[in-house]
């Protein structure tokens, strides 16, 4: 199977199985979502959706975090990895959206990514999933999955972003950003799945009998 026929394929499929996918982290306004991405990296969506809320109890702008200051903040997210780097920035972030951009998140990639503790793959999603501005965001699952479905063979996610761009509508790629992050988690798991068990691997190579190593994000 060629490669343009691969990729028509994982679009029917992913479909199927998740014709409207939602945005698994739980928010209110683009500020909330920010944060709550912001906070997923070195944790898992289920524990940042159980400690947000709190959090997030004191108030949900820039200003409210800020106001409650960078030990508070701590107190409710230090079961997640990384909690007194992510408290700091949260702090400081939210200082500069409330003193900076009038309590409002910047639609722009560039000065998202200038934010503290806000990289490349936290503005992309803000941008997808609070602006629907055509994103990308490649995480390990999605790496992961390229692989093995022979559409990159980039040896970090930036690199296999930019092969993703280039094979799929770019209509499609928000969608296709969660669908195939929810196919990673529930159908072709990291031990779940080494390239030849999950329905959507064996239907695009049905010959191959061998794992794939997926390279490190």
């Amino acid at each position: 199977m060629k490669k343009k026929e691969r990729v028509n394929l994982i679009i029917k499929r992913l479909a199927e199985h998740y014709p409207n996918p939602p945005i698994p982290l739980i928010h209110t306004n683009n500020y909330t979502l920010l944060i709550a991405v912001l906070l997923s990296a070195q944790s898992t969506d289920k524990k940042v959706n159980e400690l947000t809320p709190a959090l997030f109890s004191y108030g949900e702008t820039a200003k409210d975090i800020y106001d409650i200051g960078q030990e508070i903040i701590l107190s409710h997210i230090k079961q997640i990895g990384l909690a007194n780097t992510k408290a700091k920035n949260i702090y400081n972030l939210s200082k500069i959206i409330y003193e900076k951009y009038n309590n409002q998140i910047p639609n722009n990639i560039e000065l998202l990514k200038s934010l503290p503790g806000v990289g490349h793959k936290t503005a992309s999603v803000v941008m997808a999933q609070a602006f629907g501005i055509p994103s990308f965001p490649v995480d390990t699952h999605i790496h992961r999955l390229a692989q093995r479905w022979g559409l990159t063979s980039g040896l970090n996610v930036r690199e296999t972003e930019k092969d993703l761009k280039k094979l799929f509508p770019k209509y499609l790629w928000n969608k296709l950003h969660l669908q195939i992050i929810y196919y990673g988690r529930n159908h072709c798991t990291a031990r779940g799945c080494d390239g030849t068990k999950c329905s959507i691997c064996t239907e695009l190579f049905p010959l191959r009998n061998k794992p794939i190593l997926c390279k490190k994000a």
